[in-house]
Order: C-alpha cells, then sequence, then structure tokens
C-alpha cells in the first residue's frame, strides 16, 4: 500500500495502477518489436502508413490501444509523485494538469526515441523513413501547448511583480481576478472565432500534404481551443487556491532553483 505522506492523490490505487502500467508495457513494447522485425526483415507490408488508418489492420489497432492505455496509465502513476520543485498540489484542477505534465514528459521521450529510430534506420539499415521529421513535429505541438497548461498550473509562466508587491492583499486580490477574467475573455474570443474551422478541419481529417500525410491541422487546431480552455480552467483554480494565502515577497532569488544547483555540486564533488 502506498505511503499517505508521499501519495498526492492515489492512495491504495497506485500499486494496482503500477502494475497496470508495466503490464500494458510490456504488451505495447512486444507489438513495437514485432512490427518494426516485420518491417525490416520479413517486408510484412506493415508501415507507419497504416497508423493513419488503424482500423485496417488489427495489429495496428492493438498496438495503438495498448500504447494509449499505458501513456495514460504512466501519466496516472507518476503524477502521483511529487517533483523536487513542484508545489503540493491545491487546487481542484491541478490533478487533471498534473496529469497533462507526464504526457507531455513521455511525449518528449517518444520524440527522442522516433529521431534515434531514424537515425538507426537511415545510416545503419539504409532505411530512412518518410514519418520521423512528420511525427516529431505532430507530438512537439501537443507538447509545447500541454506545457502552457503545466506551467499554469506551477505558477511558473511569467509573471511582473514590480507594482504587485506594492498592492495591498485586497487590490492583488482585485488584479489576480481581472488576470483571470481577461484570460477568460481572451479564451471564449478565441473559441468563439476559432470553433467553425476547428471542427472543419476535424470532420474533413485534413492532412498535412507531404509523403506520409498524418492528420497534423485536423487535430492541433481543435487541441488549441482545448487546451487553451484548460489553461483558464486551470487559473480558476489557481485563484480560488490562492485566495486565503498570506501575502507574498517575491525577489530575483525566486527564480533560482536550488535543488538544481545541490544536483550541480553533487555531480561535481563526484
Amino acid at each position: 500500500m502506498a505511503n499517505p505522506e508521499d501519495s498526492l492523490w492515489l492512495g491504495s490505487n497506485r500499486k494496482p495502477i503500477r502494475k497496470a502500467m508495466f503490464s500494458g508495457l510490456v504488451l505495447f513494447g512486444a507489438l513495437t518489436l514485432y512490427l518494426i522485425l516485420g518491417a525490416l526483415f520479413f517486408d510484412t507490408g506493415i508501415g507507419m502508413k497504416q497508423f493513419l488508418s488503424p482500423l485496417s489492420n488489427m495489429t495496428v489497432f492493438a498496438t495503438l490501444i495498448t500504447g494509449t492505455a499505458t501513456i495514460l496509465l504512466a501519466a496516472i502513476y507518476f503524477s502521483d509523485f511529487q517533483g523536487a520543485i513542484e508545489p503540493r498540489p491545491s487546487g481542484f484542477f491541478d490533478f487533471v494538469s498534473l496529469i497533462c505534465s507526464r504526457v507531455t514528459m513521455i511525449a518528449v521521450v517518444s520524440i527522442v526515441v522516433v529521431m534515434f529510430y531514424e537515425v538507426v534506420s537511415r545510416y545503419v539499415f539504409n532505411a530512412p523513413t518518410l514519418w520521423a521529421n512528420e511525427l516529431s513535429l505532430w507530438l512537439a505541438g501537443f507538447v509545447f501547448m500541454l506545457a502552457g497548461l503545466y506551467a499554469m498550473q506551477q505558477r511558473s509562466h511569467i509573471r511582473i511583480y514590480v507594482i504587485y508587491d506594492m498592492f495591498p492583499r485586497w487590490a492583488q486580490k482585485a488584479s489576480d481576478v481581472l488576470s483571470v477574467s481577461l484570460l477568460w475573455v481572451f479564451t471564449v474570443s478565441l473559441i468563439w472565432g476559432g470553433f467553425n474551422e476547428s471542427y472543419g478541419k476535424l470532420m474533413r481529417m485534413e492532412t498535412f500534404g507531404t509523403a506520409w500525410d498524418p492528420p497534423i491541422p485536423a487535430t492541433i487546431k481543435p487541441a488549441i481551443l482545448f487546451i487553451v480552455l484548460l489553461v483558464s480552467i486551470q487559473a480558476v483554480s489557481n485563484l480560488i487556491a490562492d485566495w486565503h494565502k498570506a501575502p507574498e515577497s517575491h525577489t530575483p532569488m525566486d527564480d533560482i532553483d536550488e535543488t538544481e544547483i545541490e544536483h550541480i555540486r553533487q555531480t561535481l564533488k563526484d
């Protein structure tokens, strides 16, 4: 059973989630290895092109479902751990943002794996891919957007405190309310102005126009609207969670990561 002191929200459910995550990882790894070996050595005819229409092949479909489930389980599991520089979650929406942040971490690793595969395939097997660059761009787009959601949850987005710190607490609260209100004005305006275009791209599954031709416009455009909405909800969550906090003073020292400095010191000593 997970220690309630170090579990952020899963508690006793951490262990079952961990087992399910590793089970999914093993199955996903086996399916991926089968597809890679088949493409490189046995000419199975199953490549990344088939992943754009997964229902046409049950192996591809099973790989996508297993991979998606494994990533989700891994994101839930790792969101239960508090990072060295992360504040303890206090808002009603924090856990959603933390899960998305772990998905982002996995996506970054996936980009590295994709590029590594491309290098090996190109220079070792003389079989360059048509999809590595587009897949990296696709993943990077989601990384960029979800990183913004995580930054909002961590209160690490750009904030100017020169005037804010001079205000009394009631004026600081009024400023916070105004900031969140303006963010929601932007969000509603963006969704209002971009919904029809995003909906059209999604319905016709607009593609990227390359040799692999993934539906990047059909997924990225709607994702922009959806993730901006999540950022705005997270801003409200922050506002509620911070409402009764004591006034804070901010200095340039706040930007110094003491944990990272200590890690560097330890590395130099070793």
